[in-house]
């Protein structure tokens, strides 16, 4: 005998778990998948344009990754206002705001003369966009019920970590045409574009702040800091991005043996990665069977064993896209595992534990490039070796810190 469908003025059946502020999570999923591409990208674009924009603004490639290193930071800087604010005004309220400054500084930051003002307008780039992380993982943590959380953090974190892969790809593809400027255009209306989705498909929060929410906000990020665990998950991030920025740059500013100076190769090493960012997601159900401290730190270690392993690959590009996918699956792995075990371990102050996390990010994301520019010269097996032992120094940690609350 069939049951009837719940209506929805009917309580749900017995059995049957909801969340109380859960939306449609496929849509919601998708928008925040699709926007972490697109404003997270906004990092990694010029990795790909260091070339072009060296010319044009009469410097050296080397000194343009400076503007990688200047949105980063600033980036980085921003989540600390916006994940308080997120806990404040929710994060529908954030994401929208943020995203109308950002599209009009992405479109300004494609107008730059020189490279002191490109390196400033992506400063204000970084502040603007920075607005969306937080919001996101906000979103997630109080609109998306719990069931389904694992999924959407594992697309939302694939789609952030794939936005280094494929806005490199588009951005060396539009600048071949239009030039490197239109990049930052196109980015601009894209940004834009989205205003109306975020709007219509994602759930405003209930307000239930008072009048000083805000400076009880601030007031939880700063006790939050003072855990020791969370501590060192943001370190650890910290080091994941570093490391995973740092190869892809250098593939760009030296290039291994056998794909320096040849775009196609370089093209087909970045989008060898994309099977690696699309399997993870399918595989999140399996994956969150783990434990997330668990997860991370498996995840850690096969990264450094990966880059590793990929050193002594230089001479062989096919042999080494096959040993930066498991590379790439790693990082897509432990970053949503990051995010799992910081909500978990911040409880109800999730924005504001959200966003260190997301600073630490894109601090890593930000010395990855310097990273790169200071090791390539000696090599670029010696930058993946440098990054493995990093990795693995950064798991061992956080397998003490499990030892010791297990004790």
């Amino acid at each position: 005998m069939s049951h009837p469908t719940s209506s929805p003025g009917t309580p749900p059946r017995p059995g049957h778990r909801t969340h109380p502020l859960a939306g449609p999570a496929a849509p919601a999923i998708a928008l925040l998948t699709s926007l972490g591409i697109v404003v997270v990208g906004q990092m990694y674009t010029v990795l790909a344009l260091l070339h072009p924009m060296a010319l044009s603004l009469n410097t050296t490639p080397q000194q343009v990754t400076w503007t990688a290193t200047a949105f980063g930071i600033a980036y980085a800087a921003g989540f600390l206002i916006a994940g308080p604010l997120t806990d404040r005004y929710g994060p529908r309220a954030v994401m929208v705001t943020g995203m109308v400054a950002a599209t009009v500084s992405t479109a300004a930051a494609g107008t730059a003369p020189d490279l002191t003002w490109a390196v400033v307008l992506r400063v204000v780039q970084g502040l603007t966009a920075a607005a969306f992380a937080p919001a996101a993982f906000s979103y997630i943590a109080h609109h998306i019920a719990p069931q389904r959380r694992a999924i959407a953090l594992a697309c939302v974190t694939s789609g952030m970590l794939g936005a280094a892969v494929l806005m490199q790809i588009a951005a060396q593809a539009v600048a071949a045409g239009p030039g490197w400027r239109a990049v930052f255009l196109i980015s601009a209306l894209l940004m834009a574009l989205s205003l109306l989705p975020v709007r219509r498909l994602l759930r405003p929060t209930p307000h239930r702040g008072t009048d000083d929410g805000l400076l009880q906000a601030f007031a939880a990020m700063s006790q939050l800091l003072r855990r020791g665990r969370l501590v060192a998950l943001y370190a650890a991030t910290v080091t994941l991005m570093a490391g995973f920025v740092a190869v892809y740059t250098a593939v760009t500013v030296a290039g291994p043996p056998g794909i320096a100076g040849h775009p196609i190769a370089i093209l087909a090493l970045r989008a060898s990665a994309l099977p690696a960012l699309i399997a993870v997601p399918q595989l999140a159900p399996a994956l969150s069977r783990l434990a997330a401290p668990m997860r991370l730190a498996l995840a850690l270690s096969l990264a450094a064993i990966a880059l590793a392993a990929a050193s002594v690959l230089d001479g062989h590009p096919i042999l080494l896209a096959m040993a930066l996918l498991p590379f790439v699956a790693a990082v897509a792995t432990a970053a949503p595992a990051v995010v799992e075990t910081v909500n978990a371990t911040a409880a109800r102050a999730r924005g504001a534990a959200v966003a260190p996390h997301a600073c630490s990010m894109f601090i890593g994301a930000s010395l990855g490039p310097q990273l790169a520019g200071a090791l390539t010269e000696h090599g670029f097996g010696s930058l993946r070796v440098t990054a493995a032992g990093l990795l693995l120094g950064a798991a061992l940690m956080l397998s003490a810190l499990r030892h010791q609350d297990s004790q």
